[in-house]
C-alpha cells in the first residue's frame, strides 16, 4: 500500500469521490482510500503480454468472456473495492450484478473466471489481503504473477525467484500450484493454455 487518506468513507462515497479521468490509481481498503503505486514499464509489459494471452485463449475457444479496462471487485465485506491488473469478466453472468451498470462494479464469484495482480511495491496486498478476500468470495482462480521476485520467502522460496503462483479454490479454500522457468502454467480456466511461466516474466 501506498499514500492512504486516512478519513473512513464507504463504498459509495468511494466511487462518488473517485477522480474522473483519473492518471492515478485508487483502492479502497477496510474504508480507507489508498493512492496505488505508479506502475513501471515492465510491469505494464507483463500485463499486456497476459491480456493479449488470455484473449487469444478465449475467443479461441469462443466464450462469452472480456477484459474492461477499469473495473472495480467488492469483496463480500463491502468497506473495500480493487480495481485488479487483469479481471476476466463473465459478459452474461453480469445481469446478477447490481453495480455493473453505474460503477463497473462486480461481487458474485459467478461474474469472475480469472484474476490476475502483477506483484510491484505492493506486493504483501497481493499476497494477504487480496488473496484472502478473493477466497471468501469464492474466486475460482486467481494468479500473482511475481516476475521481479518481491514477494516474502515465504511465497516465494528462499532465495528468491521469479514465480508465477495459481491459486485454485478447492472445497472453498486456496490451492497453490506455482510455476517458475519453462514450467507450463496450468490454468483451471485455461486448461490448453500453452504459455511457460518464463514467457510472462521476459515480457518485462
Amino acid at each position: 500500500m501506498t499514500q492512504a487518506l486516512t478519513k473512513q468513507v464507504t463504498f459509495d462515497e468511494f466511487i462518488a469521490w473517485y477522480p474522473e479521468n483519473s492518471q492515478r490509481r485508487y483502492e479502497l481498503y477496510d474504508g480507507v482510500i489508498v493512492e496505488m503505486p505508479s506502475p513501471t514499464g515492465d510491469h505494464e509489459e507483463v500485463v499486456g503480454f497476459l491480456v493479449g494471452e488470455i484473449v487469444v485463449e478465449y475467443c479461441r475457444l469462443n466464450l462469452p468472456y472480456f477484459i474492461p479496462k477499469t473495473a472495480f471487485i467488492k469483496p463480500i465485506s463491502g468497506k473495500s473495492a480493487y480495481s485488479p491488473d487483469v479481471l476476466l469478466l463473465n459478459r452474461p453472468h453480469l445481469i446478477n450484478e447490481p453495480l455493473w451498470k453505474q460503477a463497473s462494479t462486480v461481487s458474485d464469484a459467478g461474474s469472475i473466471p480469472l484474476v490476475v495482480e502483477v506483484v510491484s511495491s505492493n506486493w504483501r496486498d497481493d499476497y494477504h489481503k487480496k488473496l484472502a478476500d478473493y477466497e471468501e468470495m469464492g474466486i475460482l482462480e486467481y494468479w500473482i504473477v511475481d516476475y521481479a521476485a518481491l514477494g516474502g520467502r515465504a511465497f516465494i522460496g528462499n532465495p528468491k525467484q521469479p514465480t508465477l503462483s495459481v491459486y485454485q479454490l478447492i472445497e472453498g479454500e486456496y490451492q497453490v500450484t506455482q510455476f517458475r522457468g519453462g514450467e507450463r502454467i496450468q490454468s483451471p480456466t485455461f486448461p490448453e493454455l500453452a504459455l511457460t511461466a518464463e514467457q510472462v516474466f521476459q515480457a518485462a
